[in-house]
């Protein structure tokens, strides 16, 4: 069944997975492919939280798709104004190819994709960064060749970017350990259900307390920061005291696979969740993991897209 949305990684199957990576890999390699498929179409970008590579990437891929990129935020809209978020998302679809969404709410999101009719993308919510998985998946693979059978050891905060790679990870049958502090764990639904998806993809999920044991032997090892947009002020402290142990240093690192590479979706602060020496070491790819936030964003849209607007 062809997909209408994306809200979470576990929206895709494992052959739309492989289809968005191999779709990535030919826009990283010619750019301008598929030049016109948007040309004459607006996408609306909705923005709730500060960004970077989440604006950047899908600004310029619907650039590159021949669009343009309207980016609204709540004022833009009139949702602090009180109108619907249904109300929002049948208007949208009058005007609009597609609606993206960085925002806190999953409420948000599903909301408004129920009431639109056109493909919305979860551009990141409080519990899931679907684009930023896609990203890790074809940056794991550009090294390994394939996720399927990598180790992949995630330190911190089971946080959005947590849960969506839990997904991705176990889709693409890979391996992945999650080690964190009690309390600051997966929950245990998110865990059954990523368990749930590796089953058929011979993939796998495991979580502990112990960085070193994720660490041992892993293909990947991941971390991102350990207070996120939002976290109230007073938990600040005591997160960066739980979270001390599980600091990517050059000794954990070295527990790790010969040829393991090092990964942090962005921003990073050097010195609490990552040393500076692995951060800007050669196992270090946390810039070409930021490129590929363009291509696979590209790819995204494109599959969603394409039947959409070939016929126009």
């Amino acid at each position: 069944m062809a997909l209408n949305s994306l809200i979470r990684t576990s929206d895709l199957s494992p052959v739309d997975v492989a289809r968005i990576l191999y779709h990535a890999e030919e826009f990283r390699q010619q750019p301008d492919r598929n030049g016109t498929l948007l040309q004459g179409r607006t996408v609306v970008q909705y923005f709730a939280k500060p960004s970077t590579r989440t604006r950047l990437s899908l600004h310029e891929a619907v650039a590159r798709l021949g669009g343009v990129p309207v980016a609204v935020n709540d004022s833009d809209l009139q949702l602090d104004r009180g109108e619907t978020v249904e109300d929002t998302a049948r208007v949208v679809s009058r005007y609009a190819a597609a609606f993206t969404a960085r925002t806190f709410s999953d409420e948000l999101i599903v909301n408004f994709a129920r009431s639109a009719t056109v493909p919305v993308v979860n551009a990141l919510t409080d519990t899931d960064h679907p684009l930023q998985s896609l990203a890790d998946l074809m940056t794991i693979g550009q090294r390994f060749g394939s996720p399927k059978g990598c180790r992949v050891a995630y330190l911190g905060d089971a946080n959005n970017v947590c849960t969506s790679l839990l997904q991705a990870c176990a889709l693409t049958g890979a391996h992945i350990t999650v080690a964190a502090p009690v309390g600051y764990g997966p929950d245990p639904a998110t865990v059954a259900h990523a368990a749930a998806l590796a089953d058929p993809t011979e993939g796998s999920v495991n979580v502990t307390t112990d960085p070193e044991e994720a660490c041992r032997d892993a293909d990947v090892v991941y971390t991102d920061v350990w207070v996120s947009m939002g976290d109230p002020a007073e938990s600040q402290q005591a997160r960066l005291e739980a979270f001390a142990p599980y600091q990517v240093t050059e000794r954990l690192m070295g527990l790790a696979a010969g040829d393991a590479i090092f990964m942090h979706c962005l921003p990073a602060h050097r010195g609490q969740e990552v040393a500076a020496a692995v951060m800007d070491g050669p196992a270090s790819l946390v810039f070409d993991q930021a490129e590929n936030r363009l291509w696979t964003s590209m790819a995204v849209l494109a599959m969603l897209l394409r039947g959409r607007l070939e016929g126009r």
